[in-house]
This record gives C-alpha cells, sequence and structure tokens, in this order.
C-alpha cells in the first residue's frame, strides 16, 4: 500500500468526527490540523514537533505563514499540478490572506475531492470545485517510510 493509500484509509476514519478548535481525537473532535496530526500519528507514531495553542485566525494579524512554514519542515513540497491520492492541501480562505485551512485529497481526476475538518460540519468529504481549487495556496505529500 502506498503512502497515500494509507493516508486515506486513515482519514476516512475521522470522516463524521465533529469539529473542535484545537482538538485531534478521531470520534470526539478536531479541526483541520488535528485531522493531519491525527493521520500523522497513525502513520508515524508521535507527532514530529510540539503545536503551540492557535486561534482561529491562526497569525493573521502578524501575516506569519504558520501553517506553511510547518508544513514546510515535515512535508514534501509538490508542484501545484501534481495531484495525487494522499496530498496534504493548504488552502488561502481569501486572496492574499495567509494559508490557513488544509485538507487531504481524497480523489483526483475529472471529479477530484478531499477530506478536511470544518468549522459547523466536522470532518467530511467535499468536491474539490473550482472555488477550493483556486485556493490552493500549497500541494505537499506525506514523507516515505511509516510506523
Amino acid at each position: 500500500m502506498t503512502v497515500g493509500e494509507r493516508v486515506m484509509a486513515e482519514a476516512r476514519c475521522w470522516i463524521g468526527t465533529p469539529y473542535i478548535h484545537q482538538a485531534s481525537t478521531r470520534g470526539a473532535g478536531t479541526d483541520c490540523l488535528g485531522l493531519l496530526r491525527g493521520v500523522w500519528r497513525a502513520l508515524y507514531g508521535d507527532e514530529p514537533e510540539a503545536v503551540p495553542a492557535y486561534t482561529p485566525d491562526w497569525a493573521e494579524p502578524d501575516r506569519r505563514e504558520v501553517l506553511f512554514e510547518a508544513a514546510s519542515r515535515w512535508l514534501v513540497r509538490k508542484p501545484l499540478e501534481k495531484a495525487e491520492t494522499g496530498d496534504v492541501l493548504l488552502f488561502r480562505m481569501h486572496e492574499r490572506s495567509i494559508a490557513k485551512h488544509l485538507g487531504l485529497q481524497s480523489e483526483i481526476g475529472a471529479h477530484p475531492k478531499f477530506i478536511h475538518a470544518y468549522t459547523g460540519h466536522g470532518v467530511l468529504e467535499s468536491s474539490l470545485s473550482q472555488p477550493w481549487q483556486r485556493r490552493i495556496a500549497a500541494r505537499f505529500a506525506f514523507p516515505e517510510g511509516t510506523k
């Protein structure tokens, strides 16, 4: 099984988990970062670094790309056009804002989809529609190797 297939197998187990800011517990509550953290733990064990407390606006006031910087430290950056199942997608929710939402690409091709934890909805699989695609700021892959 590829890393991308393992990512998706784990991510699908999180579908239906309620949205809770800063949480990361499958079935009990998570936010978008918590989903990624939970998938990481399932594949690799311990998280690579401690996650400091964060507000829903992330680092908007000082314009720091905190999520992008952390993803760059631990994940493998990919060209936007090289979509594969299991990729981590970073989104800018508004043009020229910082990236502060993420999801996992679950389907590629004519009808792409992604799994994410979304405020008010919990973890769900959504169509990666044109409005979502326009918001993609970066694409990453999980590193090779698992526990």
